[in-house]
């Protein structure tokens, strides 16, 4: 049974969800669940977790990401990509210097306005859902974090601009390059979208579902599947003696006395904690005010 993640590299065509139905056929597997939805055009990092690794999914939808998209200057979408209904056109009469410079000014945080064309429940309806009858609905603004955006290439003859952008949870990338079309004052719609990196999952180091498929034909998936423990290993790592077993099996808070190695000095840091057979059993917190360490999430 494989309880950990796999760095799945989600190419076009494919929904998140198609890609978690491909993982369950190629891995006879259930439990599995995806990180963070990536529209079906777009390609990139889209980290998998599989067993007890499930337990992690929002933790790690809640990493920054980083992207690479092409904004297309100068068209507005419903969609606000290319494969959508156009809704205007204009000259685009602005330089280098001045895409540059709005590009730089939505750095930080801003008040983002969803599009209609999300997974979004409003009232238990999809957005998507209303967009494709034809209704457009008020939705409020939600705070997003960009930590950056660089500009990698640009075309004045195309009027495209290809970015890189790392940002924050909840980040509609699409959104983004509509929001500088319309401060550019000729509009901006996103041409394609490839997700380079979340958290420590990088592009590099993705794979493929057909590759995924050749490893488990060959019996050799295991090297590319990160355990659970590995995501935390910013943590320290500490152990529990075997006699007290029994307390961090069932979930328990448990005392400092009752480590393999009692610690003089605690910290109130998240903690990786072990049974004697170094089995990870979870990820604890001490409590001063109580004088114990006290269960945050288990994975046992």
């Amino acid at each position: 049974m494989i309880n950990g993640i796999i760095n799945v590299y989600k190419e076009k065509g494919y929904t998140s969800h198609d890609v978690v139905a491909k993982m369950r056929g190629i891995l006879k597997i259930k439990k599995i669940g995806h990180t963070g939805t990536l529209d079906p055009d777009a390609q990139g990092v889209l980290p998998v977790c599989i067993g007890k690794a499930t337990k992690l999914v929002d933790m790690i939808t809640d990493k920054d990401k980083t992207y690479e998209a092409v904004c297309k200057l100068g068209i507005t979408t419903d969609t606000q990509d290319i494969t959508g209904k156009v809704l205007t056109t204009a000259q685009v009469n602005v330089t280098y210097e001045q895409i540059e410079e709005v590009i730089k000014s939505y750095i930080g945080e801003y008040l983002q306005l969803p599009p209609m064309y999300s997974a979004i429940k409003v009232d238990g309806k999809k957005l998507y859902e209303l967009a494709r009858q034809g209704k457009e609905i008020d939705r409020e603004r939600r705070k997003v974090i960009i930590k950056d955006i660089r500009i990698l290439d640009y075309s004045k003859e195309d009027n495209e601009v290809k970015v890189s952008v790392d940002c924050g949870k909840g980040t509609y990338i699409r959104t983004l390059l509509h929001d500088i079309g319309e401060t550019l004052g000729c509009g901006g719609t996103m041409k394609s979208l490839i997700r380079t990196a979340v958290g420590n999952f990088m592009a590099e180091e993705a794979l493929k579902l057909s590759e995924i498929e050749e490893l488990v034909h060959e019996d050799r998936l295991e090297p590319y599947v990160v355990t659970v423990d590995q995501i935390f290993e910013v943590y320290s790592k500490l152990s529990v003696d075997r006699e007290y077993h029994k307390l961090i099996y069932n979930g328990n808070s448990f005392r400092k006395e009752h480590l393999s190695e009692p610690m003089n000095e605690v910290t109130t840091e998240l903690i990786r904690i072990y049974d004697a057979e170094d089995t990870f059993i979870g990820i604890y917190r001490f409590d001063t005010e109580d004088n114990l360490y006290k269960p945050v999430k288990m994975f046992l």
